[in-house]
């Protein structure tokens, strides 16, 4: 799930899930879907039936490969509506380019060989690569282009909570794009047309944090061996070892790759946690503002007293931070993590484009709701720019209905991040911590209600908050 280079500036679009439904393509009209939109567990539960959502994670998610066999063929055709060869030559009009968009490649004596061309795809052009030198095709995130991909992959990423990429592979018959490897993500293979020859082999890294080719003499023989079919589903964890080819007899096969969790681990979080726990308890400890031993960093071993030393201490300042932690007297931030994935996520799933506040605004005596949950986070932190001696700690709520879904999972260069970290959300004092926390929870809640100390305080809350397309009155 790679991020990729940086995409243009596009319109944006924001939409309020609570508003009618203006005409929609006929991918989105169908009736016959077999996945079910009514919520994100729905929708997930829907993706891997029969199959349970408990039984999954408790048997199969980070654990080993499930293969999901459908007969039914209403599943295959809406499999199938996902994307054609037909979307690819359209799209490719739009001004899709090698490396950014599409990568065009073969798998030669076990080394993936890379076709690709410079600048604009010209579809006559890549469809003379593909025949002439029987290469797939990656076309990286269709869902910035494809609504129902859009509309599918936003749903999921508010059930996992992380980021939800997707890439198409177009692979000729008797062909192979990429060498056996590894990848960091969950990844969920659907069979849209045409069979796919998995095989799979146990991971050398369990749960592996980074991508890696490997040789065919090193990883042993396949413990699955798979064709898949058009509306089957295949799921592998990260770090499973795999390869796949498009069989004799089958002319094309165009498979989706939908690829969540990464850099989500147990050890990301401490990443992320740390630094600030640390920083807050530095500020409360003296032990901890105390100078190190004299000549510690030119002579430290951890063999030496003065290393041995050196560990216990630090150990037992750990201990008192953990302990801190379990008691629940440190409220975790995770805020790094949560403004990468607001930032980045896809923005809600829009039937109609608003360019200002649905609906009437709030007053005292209105109840109101909070939406897009899914899109909101709330984090505490330093103000930005503070030029007091003591830092001043602030609420933002960041929220990702501006986020652009032409650049989703197209990657972004810091300045880009910075200035979006800015435009897509809003500042208020530490006092409104405990009042959007309010709106977080409750189904409903009258204005007047919210616990701030004044009513101007009350009533600028929900009008900034409905400024955003964040609130609503019932």
């Amino acid at each position: 799930m790679p991020k990729k280079s940086k995409t243009p500036s596009v319109k944006r679009r924001i939409a309020d899930q609570e508003q009618p439904a203006v005409k929609r393509s006929k991918e989105e009209q169908s009736d016959t879907s077999p996945l079910c939109f009514q919520s994100p567990a729905t929708l997930f539960e829907s993706l891997i039936q029969p199959m349970g959502t408990d039984r999954f994670f408790s048997e199969y998610w980070e654990k080993k490969p499930l293969h999901l066999q459908r007969s039914d063929p209403g599943t295959a055709s809406y499999y199938q509506s996902l994307f054609q060869l037909c979307d690819l030559q359209s799209l490719c009009s739009q001004g899709l380019e090698y490396y950014r968009d599409i990568n065009v490649v073969r798998c030669v004596n076990g080394k993936k060989k890379l076709l690709n061309k410079e600048g604009r795809v010209k579809h006559s052009v890549l469809n003379k690569i593909m025949s002439q030198n029987k290469a797939t095709v990656q076309y990286h995130q269709p869902q910035r282009f494809k609504d129902e991909l859009w509309r599918i992959q936003e749903k999921l990423e508010c059930f996992f909570g992380a980021l939800v990429g997707s890439n198409i592979y177009i692979t000729p018959e008797e062909s192979q794009g990429l060498p056996p490897h590894y990848d960091d993500v969950e990844v969920f293979i659907l069979q849209l047309q045409g069979q796919k020859h998995w095989r799979l082999y146990n991971p050398t890294v369990p749960l592996a944090a980074e991508y890696s080719v490997q040789s065919e003499d090193s990883i042993g023989i396949p413990t699955h061996d798979i064709i898949l079919k058009a509306g089957d589903l295949l799921y592998f964890p990260r770090g499973t070892i795999h390869q796949a080819r498009t069989p004799a007899g089958v002319n094309c096969s165009i498979h989706l790759t939908l690829s969540t969790y990464q850099r989500m681990s147990w050890g990301d979080l401490l990443l992320d946690v740390f630094p600030s726990l640390l920083c807050g308890r530095s500020r409360r400890e003296v032990s901890l503002r105390e100078g190190m031993a004299r000549r510690l960093l030119l002579v430290i071993t951890t063999s030496s007293s003065a290393g041995l030393h050196t560990n216990q201490r630090l150990a037992a300042s750990l201990r008192a931070l953990a302990d801190e932690m379990e008691t629940g007297a440190q409220d975790l931030g995770f805020t790094h993590m949560k403004r990468d994935f607001i930032m980045n996520r896809l923005p809600p799933y829009c039937q109609q484009q608003l360019s200002s506040p649905s609906g009437k605004s709030p007053g005292l005596e209105d109840t109101v709701i909070l939406t897009f949950k899914d899109h909101v986070v709330i984090t505490v932190e330093p103000r930005p720019q503070s030029t007091d001696d003591a830092t001043e700690l602030v609420v933002f709520v960041l929220h990702s209905l501006k986020n652009q879904r032409e650049g989703h999972m197209m990657g972004d260069s810091c300045d880009d991040q910075e200035e979006r970290s800015i435009s897509t959300g809003l500042q208020f004092p530490l006092s409104y911590l405990q009042a959007l926390r309010q709106l977080q929870l409750a189904e409903q809640l009258v204005v007047a209600q919210l616990q701030l100390p004044t009513q101007e305080d009350k009533l600028n809350l929900a009008l900034a908050l409905w400024s955003e397309n964040l609130l609503r009155v019932l």
